[in-house]
């Protein structure tokens, strides 16, 4: 067994445990025991089956797309400092979501839209908007750039949106934008099975990503459609990243530092770093929820502040004391 199959399998393991942990974490005291022998009472069976594993679930699944989605972002870019936010899904995501919080109850056709999926609609236009301006430049600069005006509309947007908010649309606009999964339900989870499928199709193109992290030119070489598959990355990227905004709001950092991680781990090479960099994102996004249902219980705290407030400092360190390996 190699060193990478060995520490995949800690991941898998680590996976289990946390996930079993968030299940048992919360305010009403629920026995695992219990609930395998069937003698749990029936409200403890519906708090964990109808509440605490729909929302363990997503958390699971959002986190390993947003990592996944950072790692094949910044392979396809060869920049480190790369995450998913740069193409415009995050922000798109959260100018339509503003603008439904907002508006949505003032145009009935809108209100029908719901808030998951003007999120998505918002998020996968502004990465084909990305898209274009790319393709229209011609170079991977002209795309970086598009995504960088992009963001800044987009926040522009949401400022004015939150602007023209009353007051009670305004807190909701603030705390989706920090993201939960705290209103999981299996309709949701559902939608974001979608994710899996997302990041099997990223590690096909595994090889590819390996193989142009050395320069377009050399990938040309080697027989690869760089064009096709930037668009393939893009495309899946904002879908990944796109449903799973949709679902928990705006998560920060995870899709930046995780892949950092599991490089400095396990390796670069995108066959072990694309699922590893799943299963990574999945257990931190699941533990940053069970430390917001306690740090400030019985209130829950968004988990993108919890992302952020750990993950910033950690890119600090490892920009400083690790950019040698970054290769930054």
């Amino acid at each position: 067994m190699t060193r990478a199959s060995l520490r995949l399998g800690l991941l898998v393991v680590a996976l289990v445990v946390v996930a079993s942990i968030s299940l048992l974490m919360g305010p009403a005291d629920v026995s695992i025991l219990s609930l395998i022998s069937g003698t749990a009472p029936e409200s403890a069976r519906v708090i964990v089956t109808d509440i605490r594993l729909p929302r363990t679930l997503l958390a699971l699944l959002v986190g390993a797309g947003v990592a996944t989605s950072g790692a094949c972002i910044q392979g396809l870019f060869r920049n480190p400092l790369a995450d998913p936010a740069l193409i415009g899904v995050s922000s798109g995501a959260a100018l339509f979501a503003a603008g439904f919080l907002v508006f949505g109850g003032t145009f009935g056709g809108i209100a029908l839209v719901g808030l998951p999926v003007a999120a998505f609609v918002g998020g996968l236009a502004a990465t084909l908007l990305v898209l274009e301006v790319g393709r229209r430049g011609g170079t991977i600069s002209a795309m970086l750039l598009a995504g960088v005006a992009i963001n800044a509309i987009a926040i522009a947007g949401v400022g004015l949106f939150s602007y023209l908010a009353s007051d009670l649309q305004l807190r909701s606009v603030a705390f989706w934008a920090l993201g939960s999964v705290g209103g999981a339900n299996w309709r949701g989870v559902a939608a974001a099975c979608v994710i899996p499928v997302a990041i099997g199709l990223m590690w096909r193109d595994a090889n590819k990503l390996n193989a142009i992290t050395l320069g377009d030119a050399e990938a040309s070489h080697l027989g690869i459609s760089v064009a096709a598959l930037r668009r393939r990355i893009v495309v899946l990227t904002a879908f990944a990243v796109g449903i799973g905004v949709s679902l928990t709001g705006v998560i920060a950092f995870v899709g930046l530092v995780v892949p950092h991680l599991v490089r400095l781990s396990i390796g670069s090479n995108h066959r072990v770093l694309i699922p590893g960099a799943a299963l990574l994102g999945a257990i931190l996004l699941v533990l940053a929820d069970c430390l917001g249902r306690i740090v400030v219980a019985p209130a829950e705290l968004p988990i993108g502040i919890l992302t952020a407030l750990l993950g910033g400092p950690f890119f600090i360190y490892l920009i400083v004391e690790q950019k040698g390996k970054l290769g930054i």
